[in-house]
Protein backbone atom coordinates (compact mmCIF):
# COMPACT_ATOMS: atom_id res chain seq x y z
CA UNK A 1 0.00 0.00 0.00
CA UNK A 2 1.08 3.64 -0.92
CA UNK A 3 2.65 5.69 2.43
CA UNK A 4 -0.35 7.78 3.40
CA UNK A 5 0.30 11.51 3.31
CA UNK A 6 1.03 13.61 6.02
CA UNK A 7 -1.66 15.26 7.57
CA UNK A 8 -2.29 19.83 7.10
CA UNK A 9 -4.25 21.77 8.97
CA UNK A 10 -4.60 25.26 8.19
CA UNK A 11 -7.36 27.63 7.65
CA UNK A 12 -8.49 31.16 8.39
CA UNK A 13 -10.75 33.62 10.98
CA UNK A 14 -13.96 34.52 9.07
CA UNK A 15 -13.91 38.18 9.82
CA UNK A 16 -13.66 39.64 6.32
CA UNK A 17 -12.67 38.95 2.32
CA UNK A 18 -8.96 37.67 2.24
CA UNK A 19 -6.59 39.59 0.30
CA UNK A 20 -3.36 39.12 -1.34
CA UNK A 21 -1.25 39.25 1.70
CA UNK A 22 -3.24 35.79 2.25
CA UNK A 23 -2.62 34.66 -1.37
CA UNK A 24 1.22 35.17 -1.16
CA UNK A 25 1.54 33.89 2.82
CA UNK A 26 -0.94 30.79 2.46
CA UNK A 27 -3.29 30.14 -0.37
CA UNK A 28 -0.41 29.81 -2.83
CA UNK A 29 1.08 27.13 -1.01
CA UNK A 30 -1.85 25.46 -0.28
CA UNK A 31 -2.91 24.81 -4.04
CA UNK A 32 0.34 22.79 -3.75
CA UNK A 33 -0.27 21.39 -0.61
CA UNK A 34 -3.30 19.41 -2.46
CA UNK A 35 -0.81 17.18 -4.31
CA UNK A 36 1.24 16.48 -1.27
CA UNK A 37 -0.73 16.38 1.85
CA UNK A 38 -4.26 15.15 2.88
CA UNK A 39 -5.29 18.62 3.68
CA UNK A 40 -7.99 20.13 5.76
CA UNK A 41 -8.89 23.60 5.50
CA UNK A 42 -10.69 25.18 8.48
CA UNK A 43 -13.17 27.92 8.36
CA UNK A 44 -12.62 29.42 11.90
CA UNK A 45 -15.88 31.48 12.94
CA UNK A 46 -15.87 30.19 16.52
CA UNK A 47 -12.17 31.53 16.66
CA UNK A 48 -13.60 34.44 15.03
CA UNK A 49 -15.58 35.45 18.03
CA UNK A 50 -12.91 35.72 20.51
CA UNK A 51 -12.47 39.38 19.41
CA UNK A 52 -15.93 39.70 17.60
CA UNK A 53 -18.42 38.90 19.62
CA UNK A 54 -20.07 42.18 19.18
CA UNK A 55 -20.36 41.47 15.48
CA UNK A 56 -21.95 37.55 15.21
CA UNK A 57 -23.44 39.12 12.05
CA UNK A 58 -20.11 39.67 10.34
CA UNK A 59 -18.46 36.45 11.20
CA UNK A 60 -21.26 34.49 10.03
CA UNK A 61 -21.40 36.16 6.42
CA UNK A 62 -17.59 35.79 5.59
CA UNK A 63 -17.97 32.20 6.29
CA UNK A 64 -19.71 32.46 2.86
CA UNK A 65 -17.12 35.03 1.56
CA UNK A 66 -13.86 32.94 2.62
CA UNK A 67 -14.80 29.79 1.50
CA UNK A 68 -15.72 31.62 -2.03
CA UNK A 69 -12.08 33.07 -1.98
CA UNK A 70 -10.53 29.46 -1.84
CA UNK A 71 -12.58 28.01 -4.67
CA UNK A 72 -11.99 31.21 -6.50
CA UNK A 73 -7.84 30.58 -6.35
CA UNK A 74 -7.93 27.07 -7.43
CA UNK A 75 -9.16 25.10 -4.07
CA UNK A 76 -10.55 21.80 -5.02
CA UNK A 77 -12.63 20.63 -2.34
CA UNK A 78 -12.44 17.07 -4.14
CA UNK A 79 -8.58 17.08 -2.72
CA UNK A 80 -9.03 19.59 0.16
CA UNK A 81 -11.55 19.05 3.02
CA UNK A 82 -13.38 22.60 4.10
CA UNK A 83 -14.99 22.62 7.14
CA UNK A 84 -16.35 24.82 9.24
CA UNK A 85 -15.60 25.17 13.06
CA UNK A 86 -18.52 25.65 14.86
CA UNK A 87 -20.31 22.56 13.55
CA UNK A 88 -17.34 20.28 14.99
CA UNK A 89 -18.70 20.16 18.54
CA UNK A 90 -15.50 17.60 19.08
CA UNK A 91 -13.07 20.95 18.92
CA UNK A 92 -14.92 22.44 21.74
CA UNK A 93 -15.02 19.81 23.82
CA UNK A 94 -11.31 18.77 23.00
CA UNK A 95 -10.31 22.33 23.95
CA UNK A 96 -12.33 21.95 27.29
CA UNK A 97 -10.05 18.63 28.46
CA UNK A 98 -7.39 20.51 27.14
CA UNK A 99 -8.04 23.31 29.47
CA UNK A 100 -6.76 21.16 32.21
CA UNK A 101 -3.33 20.70 30.70
CA UNK A 102 -2.49 24.58 30.16
CA UNK A 103 -1.76 27.26 33.58
CA UNK A 104 -3.34 30.61 32.92
CA UNK A 105 0.18 32.24 33.31
CA UNK A 106 1.54 29.84 30.75
CA UNK A 107 -1.38 31.60 28.17
CA UNK A 108 -0.60 34.74 29.03
CA UNK A 109 3.75 34.44 28.58
CA UNK A 110 2.34 33.11 24.84
CA UNK A 111 4.60 36.12 23.32
CA UNK A 112 1.83 36.09 20.51
CA UNK A 113 -1.12 36.64 22.87
CA UNK A 114 0.93 39.05 24.76
CA UNK A 115 1.23 41.19 21.80
CA UNK A 116 -2.74 40.99 20.39
CA UNK A 117 -3.26 41.89 23.79
CA UNK A 118 -1.50 45.13 23.63
CA UNK A 119 -2.47 45.85 20.09
CA UNK A 120 -6.02 45.22 21.01
CA UNK A 121 -5.68 47.53 24.40
CA UNK A 122 -7.31 44.54 26.48
CA UNK A 123 -5.33 45.17 29.36
CA UNK A 124 -6.89 42.72 32.16
CA UNK A 125 -10.75 42.82 30.48
CA UNK A 126 -9.07 40.23 28.55
CA UNK A 127 -12.08 38.02 27.35
CA UNK A 128 -11.52 34.12 28.09
CA UNK A 129 -12.02 33.28 24.91
CA UNK A 130 -9.22 35.36 23.71
CA UNK A 131 -7.06 34.09 26.11
CA UNK A 132 -7.82 30.26 25.76
CA UNK A 133 -7.95 30.39 21.72
CA UNK A 134 -4.07 28.85 21.99
CA UNK A 135 -5.73 25.75 23.67
CA UNK A 136 -8.45 26.02 20.80
CA UNK A 137 -6.06 25.73 18.15
CA UNK A 138 -4.57 23.08 19.76
CA UNK A 139 -7.71 21.30 19.82
CA UNK A 140 -7.87 22.32 16.01
CA UNK A 141 -4.57 20.85 15.14
CA UNK A 142 -4.80 17.53 17.43
CA UNK A 143 -8.35 16.65 16.48
CA UNK A 144 -7.32 16.77 12.67
CA UNK A 145 -4.30 14.86 13.86
CA UNK A 146 -2.27 17.42 11.57
CA UNK A 147 1.28 16.82 11.89
CA UNK A 148 1.94 20.17 9.45
CA UNK A 149 0.75 23.26 10.08
CA UNK A 150 1.75 26.37 7.94
CA UNK A 151 2.28 29.52 10.27
CA UNK A 152 3.75 33.17 10.24
CA UNK A 153 6.78 33.20 12.42
CA UNK A 154 4.75 34.74 15.39
CA UNK A 155 2.20 32.22 14.95
CA UNK A 156 5.01 29.44 15.78
CA UNK A 157 4.86 29.77 20.15
CA UNK A 158 1.42 28.15 19.35
CA UNK A 159 2.68 25.38 17.90
CA UNK A 160 4.84 24.80 20.39
CA UNK A 161 1.95 25.21 23.12
CA UNK A 162 0.29 22.71 21.06
CA UNK A 163 2.72 20.14 21.55
CA UNK A 164 3.09 20.93 25.06
CA UNK A 165 -0.45 19.60 25.15
CA UNK A 166 0.24 16.30 22.69
CA UNK A 167 2.89 15.97 25.20
CA UNK A 168 1.31 16.02 28.76
CA UNK A 169 -1.85 13.94 27.26
CA UNK A 170 0.41 11.47 26.31
CA UNK A 171 2.05 11.14 29.53
CA UNK A 172 -1.05 10.87 31.05
CA UNK A 173 -2.14 8.25 29.38
CA UNK A 174 1.08 6.37 28.97
CA UNK A 175 1.10 6.17 25.11
CA UNK A 176 1.23 8.07 22.26
CA UNK A 177 -2.18 9.17 21.29
CA UNK A 178 -1.82 12.07 19.41
CA UNK A 179 0.89 13.29 17.08
CA UNK A 180 3.21 16.08 17.74
CA UNK A 181 3.11 18.85 15.03
CA UNK A 182 5.48 20.88 13.02
CA UNK A 183 4.82 24.36 12.26
CA UNK A 184 5.76 25.47 8.50
CA UNK A 185 6.87 29.08 7.90
CA UNK A 186 6.42 30.48 4.28
CA UNK A 187 9.39 31.92 2.41
CA UNK A 188 7.56 34.95 2.12
CA UNK A 189 5.49 36.04 5.56
CA UNK A 190 3.37 38.58 5.98
CA UNK A 191 3.02 41.10 3.04
CA UNK A 192 3.11 44.87 4.45
CA UNK A 193 0.45 47.05 3.38
CA UNK A 194 0.63 49.66 -0.13
CA UNK A 195 1.44 52.32 2.73
CA UNK A 196 4.64 50.62 4.08
CA UNK A 197 3.19 50.99 7.63
CA UNK A 198 1.48 48.16 9.02
CA UNK A 199 0.29 44.79 8.00
CA UNK A 200 -1.98 44.15 4.90
CA UNK A 201 -5.17 44.57 6.55
CA UNK A 202 -8.79 45.62 5.14
CA UNK A 203 -9.99 47.71 8.38
CA UNK A 204 -7.00 49.87 7.39
CA UNK A 205 -7.40 50.26 4.13
CA UNK A 206 -4.23 49.16 2.76
CA UNK A 207 -5.06 45.81 1.23
CA UNK A 208 -6.03 44.45 -1.93
CA UNK A 209 -9.28 41.99 -2.13
CA UNK A 210 -9.03 39.34 -4.21
CA UNK A 211 -11.77 40.26 -6.33
CA UNK A 212 -10.63 43.85 -6.44
CA UNK A 213 -10.86 45.23 -9.99
CA UNK A 214 -8.38 46.61 -12.76
CA UNK A 215 -8.47 50.27 -11.30
CA UNK A 216 -8.44 49.36 -7.81
CA UNK A 217 -5.18 47.48 -8.32
CA UNK A 218 -3.52 50.36 -10.52
CA UNK A 219 -4.65 53.11 -7.69
CA UNK A 220 -3.04 50.51 -4.77
CA UNK A 221 0.28 49.96 -6.97
CA UNK A 222 0.11 54.02 -7.39
CA UNK A 223 0.12 54.49 -3.91
CA UNK A 224 2.80 52.30 -2.74
CA UNK A 225 5.27 53.98 -0.72
CA UNK A 226 9.21 53.81 -2.74
CA UNK A 227 12.65 55.28 -1.16
CA UNK A 228 11.27 59.44 -0.01
CA UNK A 229 14.81 60.15 -1.27
CA UNK A 230 14.46 58.42 -4.08
CA UNK A 231 13.47 62.56 -6.18
CA UNK A 232 15.11 61.85 -9.57
CA UNK A 233 15.13 58.71 -11.50
CA UNK A 234 18.91 59.06 -11.71
CA UNK A 235 19.14 59.21 -7.81
CA UNK A 236 20.40 55.82 -6.21
CA UNK A 237 17.81 54.07 -4.36
CA UNK A 238 17.25 52.29 -1.24
CA UNK A 239 15.61 48.85 -1.94
CA UNK A 240 15.50 47.57 2.00
CA UNK A 241 11.86 48.72 2.88
CA UNK A 242 10.77 49.67 -0.31
CA UNK A 243 7.37 48.34 -0.52
CA UNK A 244 7.39 47.56 -4.21
CA UNK A 245 10.38 45.88 -4.56
CA UNK A 246 8.88 43.27 -1.56
CA UNK A 247 5.72 43.24 -3.56
CA UNK A 248 7.92 42.30 -6.23
CA UNK A 249 9.73 39.62 -4.29
CA UNK A 250 6.48 38.05 -3.81
CA UNK A 251 4.53 38.17 -7.14
CA UNK A 252 7.10 38.02 -9.65
CA UNK A 253 8.31 34.87 -11.04
CA UNK A 254 11.33 35.74 -12.85
CA UNK A 255 13.75 36.36 -9.57
CA UNK A 256 16.87 36.97 -11.84
CA UNK A 257 15.28 39.84 -13.43
CA UNK A 258 13.96 41.26 -9.84
CA UNK A 259 17.49 40.64 -8.71
CA UNK A 260 18.56 43.15 -11.53
CA UNK A 261 16.26 45.88 -11.15
CA UNK A 262 17.36 46.05 -7.44
CA UNK A 263 21.01 46.43 -8.48
CA UNK A 264 19.47 49.20 -11.15
CA UNK A 265 17.72 50.81 -8.44
CA UNK A 266 20.66 51.22 -5.75
CA UNK A 267 22.81 52.52 -8.31
CA UNK A 268 20.32 55.04 -9.89
CA UNK A 269 18.73 55.51 -12.97
CA UNK A 270 15.63 53.33 -12.60
CA UNK A 271 12.17 55.29 -11.85
CA UNK A 272 9.55 54.03 -9.21
CA UNK A 273 7.18 54.73 -12.47
CA UNK A 274 8.82 51.84 -14.24
CA UNK A 275 9.02 49.78 -11.48
CA UNK A 276 5.12 50.45 -10.40
CA UNK A 277 4.19 49.51 -13.75
CA UNK A 278 5.61 46.14 -14.03
CA UNK A 279 4.27 45.54 -10.63
CA UNK A 280 0.91 46.73 -11.96
CA UNK A 281 0.81 44.14 -14.75
CA UNK A 282 1.59 41.62 -12.74
CA UNK A 283 -1.08 41.88 -10.52
CA UNK A 284 -3.55 42.59 -13.37
CA UNK A 285 -2.51 39.16 -14.91
CA UNK A 286 -2.76 37.16 -12.01
CA UNK A 287 -5.82 38.61 -9.98
CA UNK A 288 -7.96 38.68 -13.28
CA UNK A 289 -8.94 35.08 -13.37
CA UNK A 290 -9.63 35.23 -9.52
CA UNK A 291 -11.55 37.86 -10.05
CA UNK A 292 -13.78 35.95 -12.40
CA UNK A 293 -14.14 33.13 -11.48
CA UNK A 294 -15.38 34.41 -7.69
CA UNK A 295 -17.88 36.54 -9.53
CA UNK A 296 -18.95 32.88 -11.01
CA UNK A 297 -18.88 31.07 -7.92
CA UNK A 298 -20.75 34.08 -5.81
CA UNK A 299 -24.03 33.76 -8.32
CA UNK A 300 -24.51 29.91 -7.06
CA UNK A 301 -24.07 30.07 -3.15
CA UNK A 302 -26.26 27.01 -2.92
CA UNK A 303 -23.23 24.93 -4.21
CA UNK A 304 -20.71 26.84 -1.78
CA UNK A 305 -22.89 25.31 1.12
CA UNK A 306 -23.24 22.08 -0.42
CA UNK A 307 -19.02 22.05 -0.83
CA UNK A 308 -18.83 23.59 3.28
CA UNK A 309 -21.63 21.01 4.40
CA UNK A 310 -20.28 17.68 3.07
CA UNK A 311 -16.64 19.15 4.14
CA UNK A 312 -17.50 19.56 7.20
CA UNK A 313 -19.46 15.82 7.49
CA UNK A 314 -16.31 14.86 6.59
CA UNK A 315 -14.55 16.69 9.54
CA UNK A 316 -16.95 15.65 12.18
CA UNK A 317 -15.73 11.94 11.75
CA UNK A 318 -12.37 12.91 11.97
CA UNK A 319 -12.21 14.78 15.24
CA UNK A 320 -15.13 12.74 16.89
CA UNK A 321 -12.81 9.69 16.37
CA UNK A 322 -9.54 11.77 17.78
CA UNK A 323 -12.13 12.72 20.86
CA UNK A 324 -13.06 9.35 21.82
CA UNK A 325 -9.34 8.41 21.60
CA UNK A 326 -8.16 11.20 23.78
CA UNK A 327 -11.55 10.33 26.26
CA UNK A 328 -10.75 6.93 26.26
CA UNK A 329 -6.94 7.61 26.80
CA UNK A 330 -7.81 9.60 29.83
CA UNK A 331 -9.90 7.36 31.07
CA UNK A 332 -13.10 9.18 31.38
CA UNK A 333 -16.16 7.26 32.25
CA UNK A 334 -17.99 5.26 29.35
CA UNK A 335 -20.99 3.35 29.46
Amino acid sequence: MPAAKPVILTGDRTTGPLHLGHYVGSLRNRLAFQDTHEQFLLLADAQALTDNAHDPERVASNVIEVATDYLAVGIDPSRTTICVQSHLPALAELTMLYANFVTVSRLERNPTIKDEIQQRGFARDIPAGFLCYPIAQAADITGFRATVVPVGEDQAPLIELTNEVVRRVNRQAGRDVLPEATAVVPRIGRLPGVDGKAKMSKSLGNALVLSASPAEISEAVRRMYTDPNHLRISDPGQVEGNVVFTWLDAFDPDVEAVAALKEHYRRGGLGDVALKKRLDDILQELVAPIRERRARLAADRDMIRDVLREGTLRGRARTEETLASVKEALGLFAF
